[in-house]
């Protein structure tokens, strides 16, 4: 789902005149190659992220909850560096982020390849696969910030949506239909397509930093970068000091929950329970996500005028939990019951499910109104949710599953979608002209917490 990270551009910072197609479109022309290399990056992690489970367990011997404590310790990494990829890029400038971003993916992707999985060492492949978990993010949401420092103001939202345009099309959705290709059409093993991978995001790193000549995102954005600590730390300080805060990162970590849990557990359901094939759950992966892309900015429209928070309640939490459901409940009484249309019931579910996915999109507004004056470091907190997700998905298949199973895992993710609903609920109140808001009052009415060691001066270069 779409989720804006907002960057203050500086007042006297050069802007390109509207000219053209792409400027219509939103697209920064300075950054076009950016978008192409992110699109690559991100379908080379996509075609990894799908097939890991069942070729570990396959090919590795590695059990359910084996599989599932391994992405969790990826997740950890993944968490981190969602949270500190912002100001980093701040502190260093965009480009060189992404740089040791794509250098991490790439180091330890060979070392994942060659070493860990050729000598089948366990202690190797969470080693080099947990470390490989600082890549990725550090490479996207660098050049998220990237976009917010250069971008038009007047078209800064639709710059940042075409962002998440080029990540979810990658990841996972045409990562999954790669996946399914090179599987199912080029008869490939879950090795030789554990390349493909490797050389997708090889070719997405070369595209974004030969093919981007814009000079901003190559220096620092902030002027006192030597302010390192205070920088990196402002965002959990909101999370302590600003409970609506931490409401916002755990409703944005649920959201992404079911989706990093159900790569662990959902292949071997299809394989074992549904006895459907590996590729059928890719395609499923791949519908899910191809739906989620223009409804993304459909609920951004929508949430504007529906209200933000419930549209996340109705049309993400509440639609997930039942789509959730679905996936299970549908293929399961439908192949009982031998009809010949169960797999096309069980697309059109995960076509609701999708949709439900971009419900939340208006949830980032929450985050940056609740903030306003550091939405940097409220983005930084709502980041850490996306990145969490990623381990507490494994995390809960790693230890639940052995005792709930396939079924029980499913309940409790639709649970914890309901769970969701009565938090974003608890989120009204935010939306100028919704809930007794003014209406024009400025988003982020409430008074922010100031701690005596705020930062004041941490202010944009002049470009």
């Amino acid at each position: 789902m779409a989720s804006p990270t907002a960057h203050q551009q500086a007042p006297g910072a050069q802007r390109i005149a509207p000219d053209g197609i792409l400027d219509r479109l939103g697209l920064p022309r300075p950054l076009i190659w950016g978008f192409v290399g992110l699109a690559l990056f991100m379908i080379g992690d996509g075609v990894e992220t799908n097939i890991l489970s069942p070729f570990l367990h396959q090919d590795h011997g590695f059990s359910i909850p084996m599989v599932g404590t391994l992405v969790t310790v990826y997740g950890i990494a993944v968490a981190i560096a969602a949270f500190f990829s912002a100001a980093l890029s701040d502190l260093w400038g965009p480009r060189r982020v992404m740089l040791i971003g794509a250098g991490i993916w790439l180091f330890f992707g060979l070392a994942f390849l060659v070493v860990a999985l050729t000598q089948s060492s366990v202690w190797l492949v969470f080693v080099t696969y947990g470390l490989r978990g600082f890549g990725y993010p550090f490479f996207a949401y660098g050049f998220l910030v990237w976009i917010t420092a250069t971008a038009d103001a007047k078209r800064m939202a639709s710059a940042i949506g075409w962002f998440y345009v080029a990540f979810t099309s990658g990841l996972p959705t045409l990562g999954a239909l790669v996946a399914t290709t090179t599987l199912d059409v080029f008869h490939m093993s879950m090795y030789q397509t554990l390349w493909v991978s490797l050389a997708l995001v090889l070719a997405g790193t070369v595209v974004a930093m030969v093919g981007v000549k814009e000079k901003v995102g190559r220096a620092p954005l902030v002027k006192n970068s030597d302010q390192v600590f205070e920088v990196l730390t402002f965002g959990l300080k909101l999370l302590v000091t600003k409970p609506r805060v931490m409401l916002v990162m755990l409703t944005r970590m649920i959201n992404s929950i079911p989706t990093y849990g159900m790569a662990i557990f959902f292949p071997a359901l299809f394989t074992d329970h549904f006895q459907w094939s590996v590729g059928r759950f890719l395609i499923l992966t791949t519908v899910i996500y191809a739906v989620n892309i223009p409804f993304n900015l459909f609920f951004g429209w929508l949430g504007d005028r529906l209200g933000w928070s419930r549209t996340v309640v109705w049309f993400g939490a509440v639609l997930c939990s039942v789509s959730m459901l679905g996936l299970y409940v549908v293929p399961d009484y439908a192949i009982s019951h031998g009809w010949p249309f169960a797999y096309g019931l069980t697309l059109i579910v995960g076509a609701f499910f999708g949709i439900g996915l971009a419900g939340f999109v208006p949830l980032s507004a929450i985050a940056v109104s609740l903030a306003p004056k550091h939405p940097g470091a409220a983005m930084s907190s709502y980041n850490l949710g996306i990145g969490a997700a990623v381990f507490a998905g494994p995390l809960l298949v790693a230890v639940l599953y052995d005792s709930l199973g396939a079924r029980g895992l499913v309940i409790l993710f639709a649970l914890l979608y309901l769970v969701a609903a009565v938090m974003a609920a608890v989120l009204r109140g935010t939306q100028p002209g919704f809930d007794g808001v003014a209406g024009t009052t400025a988003v982020g009415h409430e008074e922010e917490p100031a701690p005596t060691d705020e930062l004041t001066e941490l202010s944009p270069v002049t470009r």
